[in-house]
């Protein structure tokens, strides 16, 4: 039997993920791949969503349990809906939605490529968005359902060298909020994941600052936590949240000040590094690109 997900709560036999259908978007490597193991590990029925469609096949077949891999452009309508069709048809109605897929460039704003600047916009900002309307009317229809969006500390905070990917991750908090508004009392829980910085491709040769980066599973707990709570706000590490509230409220010079000490300037961590220079191609070259 499925259980309903109104309140989520854990029950003595364990979590109710274990019943659940779950789609993970941008989920063949990287916080992506550890999520689907977390949930596979619950015993959930688990998606793997990924514009590359042999990747997620084969991330699936590796991990336990009832899991699959789909070919998925979060920036593609057609694409996206088809995932969330054929997921549903396999594995039963979506209970969750993770909306994980995100790329980022870094580097100074005025050198920052157009290509690399729309990328970030259309998989990070209008991905989530175009998830969260095509998944939400029907969890809403049945009265329940989860959306859990792995955002970025830099929701709130905004790095030199990160300005674009800031503002995508930005738009996406205050997306959130608007809409878990209108969602209210409908069964549908929004929750954002805001964690520091991660140790995964897509932070590669940047500075983690005053906080050590995290490793994928961590981030991975923090979704389980946020599907089982239902929590809005989810950081990672805990901290974060008391840290980023206080310092909204500092007088402005000594909030620069503050932050300063602790956000590392990222155009100076990766200038003159190659380190990032095979994954930005997946930015600014069709050809490579992935989420």
């Amino acid at each position: 039997m499925r259980l309903p997900l109104r309140g989520f709560s854990a029950s003595p036999t364990g979590s109710p993920i274990a019943s659940s259908t779950i789609a993970v978007t941008g989920a063949a490597r990287g916080i992506g791949l550890a999520i689907a193991a977390e949930l596979a590990a619950r015993g959930a029925r688990v998606a793997i969503g990924d514009v590359d469609a042999a990747a997620a096949r084969e991330a699936a077949d590796a991990l336990p349990g009832q899991v699959g891999g789909y070919q998925l452009d979060v920036t593609d309508e057609a694409s996206f809906q088809g995932f969330l069709d054929a997921v549903a048809a396999d594995l039963g109605p979506i209970d969750v939605l993770v909306n994980n897929a995100g790329v980022m460039w870094v580097g100074a704003f005025d050198v920052e490529p157009q290509t690399a600047t729309e990328r970030m916009i259309a998989v990070n900002l209008l991905g989530v968005i175009r998830g969260v309307r095509l998944a939400a009317p029907v969890m809403r229809r049945r009265g329940r359902g989860r959306i859990v969006t792995v955002a970025s500390v830099s929701s709130r905070i905004a790095a030199p060298g990160e300005s674009t990917y800031a503002a995508t991750k930005h738009g996406v908090l205050g997306y959130l909020t608007g809409v878990r508004e209108e969602l209210r009392g409908s069964g549908v829980r929004l929750s954002a994941v805001m964690p520091s910085v991660v140790d995964t491709e897509l932070a590669a040769g940047t500075e983690p600052g005053a906080m050590k980066k995290l490793a994928p599973r961590d981030v991975a707990l923090a979704v389980v936590a946020a599907i089982e709570t239902g929590r809005f706000h989810v950081w990672v590490p805990g901290r974060l949240g008391p840290l980023v509230a206080i310092s909204g409220i500092l007088p402005q010079r000594v909030r620069d000040r503050a932050l300063r000490l602790a956000v590392p300037d990222q155009v100076a961590a990766v200038a003159g590094s190659s380190r990032r220079a095979a994954y930005e191609r997946t930015l600014t070259d069709p050809g490579e690109q992935r989420s």
